[in-house]
């Protein structure tokens, strides 16, 4: 069984996420100890302990120690299969999250999987930058994915609805240089005014055609449903802003935090934002490949040392732009 330390380098939930996926995928049994232990709330929350759950639905894994605060877990995968399931978070916690972890096996086996939780989540991806950005770049690389809004959930309340379906897909090499074709502002309310959405759009729109030159197209999504809430992302190539809205905060102000961040990964170098380069990682390593960004983060560092201990070797090229390859 391979012992890994959960506290290592970033030490957060991406190591437990993507520890349980190259567990299934290579087959290794695997105990990870201290986990998020420098974290204020240590141990398994809700959408890690829903992760590993995900995963291992994929590959009937036998589990010890599975539970909300649990500092230390046993993950045992059996073989890979396909599965068909739904999955209740039980919290606001991110969707997205709990997709990082499935993709990577579910494109080895196949399957669909709805999840239940928060669509929209601080810290942590959008549902439309998993689907714009994220899922994009698999799907140039031979990846058949989808994924579905069936409704929005913000916190605190959650309950959004996310149906994603994979078929079991043999991935090209990772190559991203040159692709900047695509770019876009999806702006999104529920519960809100239909002005919320419309603001914040135009005025995500209107702060990127200054900085850049470009006309983004704003697509809106307003709904109905069990909480209330808006978030916006921005996107151009492999690269992405996003922003939630809250209580007290005009929707113009979200729709510029949104467009900034964007046009700040713009003014840096490389094909990939530093949060695409971290998700990415644990693809390159599978299928070979490479990619650039514009800094190797903590994230990033965190996954170039796991992989390595499940024989995947990342080479990382420090320069003008990071560069990782196989």
């Amino acid at each position: 069984m391979l012992t890994i330390d959960g506290s290592t380098h970033e030490g957060g939930g991406q190591l437990v996420r993507s520890a349980v996926s190259l567990s299934a995928i290579t087959g290794t049994p695997i105990v990870i100890e201290k986990v998020r232990e420098h974290r204020a709330y240590q141990g398994l929350a809700a959408q890690h302990l829903a992760a590993v759950k995900a995963v291992g639905r994929m590959c009937g894994a036998e589990t010890r120690g599975l539970f909300i605060g649990s500092r230390r877990f046993e993950f045992i995968p059996g073989g890979l299969r396909d599965a068909d399931f739904f999955l209740d978070v039980g919290t606001a916690g991110s969707i997205s999250l709990v997709l990082q972890a499935w993709f990577p096996v579910a494109l080895h086996t196949g399957g669909r999987l709805v999840v239940e939780g928060g669509t929209e989540v601080r810290m942590s991806p959008t549902i439309d930058y998993m689907d714009r950005i994220f899922s994009r770049a698999l799907r140039l690389q031979g990846a058949e994915v989808t994924i579905r809004i069936i409704q929005r959930g913000y916190y605190p309340r959650g309950r959004g609805r996310v149906e994603a379906m994979v078929r079991a897909s043999d991935l090209n090499r990772i190559r991203l240089e040159g692709v900047h074709d695509e770019r876009g502002i999806c702006s999104c309310s529920c519960n809100l005014p239909d002005h919320v959405a419309d603001r914040q759009g135009s005025s995500a729109q209107e702060l990127l055609h200054r900085a850049t030159g470009e006309i983004f197209e704003v697509e809106y999504d307003r709904r109905k449903g069990p909480s209330t809430g808006s978030s916006i992302t921005a996107w151009c190539g492999f690269k992405g802003g996003s922003a939630l809205g809250k209580r007290g905060l005009q929707a113009e102000k979200v729709g510029e935090a949104a467009a900034v961040a964007l046009v700040g990964e713009l003014s840096h170098a490389g094909t990939v934002d530093v949060h695409l380069a971290d998700q990415l990682l644990l693809y390159i390593g599978q299928y070979g490949g490479t990619f650039t960004t514009s800094q190797k983060t903590r994230h990033a560092e965190t996954m170039c040392w796991l992989l390595d201990l499940f024989g995947y070797r990342v080479r990382v090229r420090e320069g003008a732009v990071v560069e990782f390859s196989t």
